[in-house]
């Protein structure tokens, strides 16, 4: 019998030029925006790149950090992992959903084992220094729902349009079996 994928999913947001990130944080200032992350993610485990977790001024519990750094400084109910595949396994054994929520390496390593991606599209290109992979094959998904908003810009003032986009993955891969898993599970 063949198992069934667990339900692990991404959030971002990218400008109209690919971009998603400017100094550790985000290239616009659209309060609705980030509201949305915030609501779409609350009680969820996250998975989480060194990087997007320094930028963070508040992380909840049940968060996994992908790093290799030996004094990484950890927030309370925050924990380090080495690995994506070994984060989402830690993640999905809270029992909670399960979101990936960038930076664009951990997004360009997660995206085989996402079942959907809660993508903000914003129709204005902005400065930064991280772009959304090319690696993620969004456009090859089907759509599940579309939602566009006007919303305001703070930071170069105007209103942008926001499209809010959820993808669904038809075949995400299974995260690999851990060792003892798979010697468990060998038949005699």
């Amino acid at each position: 019998m063949e198992r069934a994928a667990p339900l692990i999913a991404a959030i971002g947001a990218v400008a109209s030029n690919g971009m998603l990130g400017l100094g550790n944080w985000l290239p616009w200032d659209i309060p609705e925006e980030l509201a949305y992350f915030e609501a779409t993610v609350a009680g969820a485990a996250l998975l989480i790149g060194r990087l997007t977790y320094e930028s963070m001024d508040e992380v909840p519990v049940d968060s996994f950090i992908v790093s290799r750094r030996a004094n990484l400084a950890l927030r309370p109910g925050c924990r380090q992992v080495a690995s994506v595949e070994e984060g989402l396994r830690a993640a999905l054994a809270t029992g909670k959903p399960v979101f990936v929520i960038g930076g664009a390496a951990i997004y360009a390593a997660a995206w085989p084992y996402c079942r959907r991606f809660y993508l903000t599209r914003i129709d204005r290109p902005f400065a930064g220094d991280t772009l959304f992979p090319e690696s993620v094959p969004l456009a090859s998904w089907p759509l599940l729902s579309e939602t566009v908003k006007h919303l305001r810009e703070r930071r170069g003032g105007g209103e942008v349009m926001c499209r809010f986009q959820i993808y669904e993955q038809p075949q995400p891969r299974l995260l690999p079996a851990l060792e003892q898993d798979s010697a468990a599970n060998r038949p005699e």
